[in-house]
């Protein structure tokens, strides 16, 4: 296994753990390991681009492993009343309907490639600031207040922008699967 892929791995098994911190109340060593794995997201992409380590794996283990995490840490700073509950839904719908969408193309035998696209990066970056803003406010006692509330517009505008950017290339997929004869 490539180093690339064992740090996915490594996101994989910190979802849990940052969950249980934040169940808990240990909002310093959530916010910590969570900034780690939001780091080991950059730094397994560069490995993997710098050292020639990319893999198939690795292409489906690093999106994998950042929406579980992403997905569980949301949920688990909604169910505190952390994030406002409709953001978290947003966030969690706008997964799930992709990943619905992904599923009924393969049903139909029609699988649509996928490729991140660049507002779902950044849509990504502005989730992961957000949790670190809300658990280092929680952690360290801050008040963040105007740059928290900036921080949930922003991604709930960049989720809104790349759910649809997704639908509408998973529209054009299909349209073009259909019109073949």
């Amino acid at each position: 296994m490539t180093i690339p892929n064992m740090i996915s791995v490594f996101r994989l098994f910190a979802a849990p753990l940052v969950v249980w911190l934040i169940s808990t109340q240990q909002f310093s060593l959530a916010f910590w390991l969570f900034l780690i794995a939001g780091l080991s997201d950059g730094v397994d992409g560069f490995i993997a681009k710098r050292f020639n380590q990319a893999s198939e794996l690795g292409a489906h283990l690093d999106p994998l492993a950042d929406k579980v995490m992403l997905v569980a840490v949301f949920l688990a700073l909604g169910i505190q009343g952390l994030l406002p509950l409709w953001l978290v839904i947003l966030v969690i719908s706008r997964d799930l309907l992709i990943l619905g969408a992904v599923i009924l193309s393969w049903v139909l035998h029609q699988p649509i490639p996928m490729k991140p696209l660049m507002v779902s990066k950044a849509n990504t970056l502005a989730q992961i600031v957000l949790v670190c803003l809300f658990m280092a406010a929680m952690a360290f006692d801050l008040q963040l207040g105007i740059f928290m509330n900036m921080a949930v517009f922003l991604v709930a505008v960049l989720t809104l922008l790349s759910t649809l950017a997704y639908l509408l290339d998973w529209f054009r997929h299909m349209a073009r699967i259909e019109d073949k004869p």
